[in-house]
């Protein structure tokens, strides 16, 4: 794997993502322990700190999967805000997990279920609630 780009999370994000790994076992989804690795790796900040530029919680993110150059635009959401539309990802899923933290124009690649990985890069961030002074979401 090359090397990781820096990420940055906010607290309220890092906290509420360490209390939902420990509340799943481990055996839950296949990239917890990359998850829980991201999280420590994380700069983290306070939620006005964030830089308007990077993927957090709830943010609507237009990114491009490199191996098929898809390009995709997703609300990145915690498991219980998965809809059926199709418009939002969870941290959960390998790619989302890969966004968070992200500025755009960094690329990261990350395992994927059953082998392989994903080369994805952040290409826009259409909407960050902190960005938009949404601290609380």
């Amino acid at each position: 794997m090359t090397e990781r780009p820096k990420i940055i999370m906010s607290e309220l994000d890092a906290d509420r993502l360490e209390r939902l790994l420990d509340a799943l076992p481990d055996s839950a989804f296949p990239g917890k322990i990359q998850l829980a690795a991201e999280i420590d790796r994380a700069d983290v900040v306070d939620v006005r700190q964030v830089p308007p530029n990077v993927v957090t919680m709830n943010s609507k993110v237009r990114f491009k999967v490199e191996s098929s150059a898809e390009e995709f635009a997703l609300t990145l959401v915690y498991p219980k805000d998965v809809d059926e539309s199709g418009g939002t990802i969870s941290i959960l899923a390998p790619v989302g997990s890969a966004l968070l933290g992200l500025s755009e124009g960094d690329e990261i690649e990350w395992p994927k279920p059953g082998g392989g990985t994903l080369r994805v890069r952040i290409e826009e961030i259409l909407y960050q609630p902190e960005r938009s002074g949404d601290y609380h979401r």
